[in-house]
């Protein structure tokens, strides 16, 4: 107990700092900064935003378009798949729902496999799941393969919605990291929107072959990235991890202070063992653990997950058309996700989940509303107008903020000896919190519609207490600073 109080301390004296004072830097450098002359023939560490690194994070960020594919993908399928196939609600819903059981399944296995193999190489495992389940599912003659291929999908995705976020932050400086990162969340917004869009004019078997692109795509351009240098750095490929930080930052950037700083980080976490999945649980870990399940708990309890695999029925149930209401809001995610961009590193993480948070409980109690007005005859006409804007509020507030920043936050609080088991565990409360919530969706729906979207608007109100509490701010601090601050936040 000594033993590990001195290395926090240690930890925490060489990278925490006043909240409104910067790390004191030398010849002008500030450790993950920017800086506007790009062409000094030596600049300060970490401080060039190449093409490189702009490369590296779409290659990445295909994984996210191919995850939002897979989330928009059953809804604008389900009446062609129903037909063709000729399947009951009941199997259909399973169709629906198994890609959480996947999802799961590849929670538990996501940062293990991230670590042992490399980020670069998890994403080559994911690509190969996702290709072989979206063919399945474009020549499947029956229910079993339909449900082969969307649980193989279900593996895929998961992982990469541990390694993307968490290779994006790796690799990029912090001043721009919110906003590379937050490109995890565009691609994803941009998959879905073009599922919505896209699926409302072609069949079923031709729409998974755009569910694949994205996949062959990524495949082809991990050839061309280099791997994440902290996780080489943490794996002692010393010549590798410096070739791989100056290729991201510039062949003519300074690359000392960056590399020092990062080993010195490696250096302090290899004189405590390597901890085990009990060892996660341990005090020092606790406030980042919160604040890691909290945020993906809250995200999938308050009903996304549902909304999103079930969008027709609810547009049924409300009155409206319901390629119109997929059409109208697949336009409506890309602007969104963009300006969720754009405000990441200027306004921070905690405002923009602000906002979101009580967008959504805004929205959704508007939804509960609508539906209340249906049983009613003189209210009835307001309910198909209120029900369509609750819900593209709601989009519009998920795409800014829970949708993509609590993978950010995610990939940000947890120190990397730790971070194969806390980025399996969180993953696996998201994913299967989904199946929850997508498995009793429909029941939930039989029970009350107005109740069902009231429900949600209370776990929203909670999701706006959460984050005021208790997430911090990592806006433009480096990983080492985040991981060693917020063993004393709170």
């Amino acid at each position: 107990m000594v033993r590990e109080n001195m290395e926090e301390g240690l930890l925490t004296s060489r990278y925490q700092l006043p909240p409104n004072e910067t790390k004191p830097t030398s010849n002008g450098a500030d450790g993950d900064g920017l800086t506007d002359n790009l062409n000094m023939p030596s600049q300060p560490a970490a401080s060039s935003l190449t093409l490189v690194l702009v490369f590296c994070t779409f290659v990445a960020v295909c994984g996210s378009f191919s995850y939002g594919c897979s989330l928009g993908y059953s809804s604008p399928a389900e009446t062609g798949i129903m037909e063709d196939l000729d399947l009951s609600l009941a199997e259909y819903s399973v169709f629906g729902s198994i890609i959480t059981i996947g999802g799961m399944v590849g929670a538990i296995l996501s940062g293990k496999i991230a670590d042992l193999i490399g980020r670069k190489r998890a994403m080559w495992f994911s690509d190969v799941l996702c290709t072989v389940g979206w063919l399945a599912i474009a020549f499947a003659k029956n229910a079993l393969w339909l449900d082969i291929g969307r649980l193989l999908i279900g593996l895929g995705v998961s992982i990469f919605c541990y390694v993307v976020p968490v290779y994006i932050a790796e690799i990029a400086p912090k001043s721009y990291r919110g906003s590379f990162a937050s490109s995890n969340q565009l691609m994803t917004s941009s998959g879905f929107a073009i599922m919505f869009f896209v699926g409302t004019f072609i069949s079923w078997r031709t729409l998974t072959m755009i569910g694949a692109i994205p996949c062959v795509v990524q495949i082809i351009g991990l050839f061309f990235i280099p791997e994440s240098p902290r996780w080489l750095a943490k794996c002692g490929r010393e010549k590798e991890f410096e070739a791989s930080l100056k290729r991201l930052r510039g062949e003519n950037s300074d690359i000392s202070e960056e590399a020092a700083e990062i080993r010195d980080y490696i250096a302090t976490l290899e004189q405590q063992t390597e901890a085990s999945f009990l060892e996660l649980f341990q005090r020092r870990y606790a406030n980042a653990l919160i604040v890691g399940v909290g945020l993906m708990l809250l995200q999938q309890l308050g009903g996304n997950s549902a909304v999103v695999y079930y969008t027709s029925r609810i547009f049924k149930e409300s009155g409206i058309s319901g390629s119109l209401g997929l059409q109208v809001l697949a336009v409506l995610q890309v602007p969104a996700a963009t300006i969720g961009l754009l405000l990441m590193d200027r306004s921070g993480r905690r405002p923009l989940l602000l906002v979101s948070a009580s967008g959504l409980c805004f929205s959704y109690f508007l939804q509960g509303l609508a539906f209340c007005f249906k049983e009613l005859p003189n209210l009835k006409a307001l309910t198909p107008p209120l029900a369509l804007s609750s819900t593209l509020i709601a989009a519009t507030a998920f795409t800014i903020g829970l949708g993509g920043i609590p993978w950010i936050i995610m990939s940000e609080i947890f120190p990397i000896n730790v971070k194969a088991q806390a980025g399996s565990l969180v993953t696996l409360v998201n994913w299967s919190t989904a199946w929850i919530m997508t498995y009793s969706f429909n029941f939930m729906m039989d029970w009350s519609l107005a109740g069902t979207f009231f429900f949600f608007s209370g776990i929203s109100g909670l999701t706006v207490l959460f984050v005021a509490k208790l997430v911090p701010e990592t806006k433009e601090r480096t990983l080492e600073e985040i991981q060693a601050s917020i063993t004393h936040f709170m």
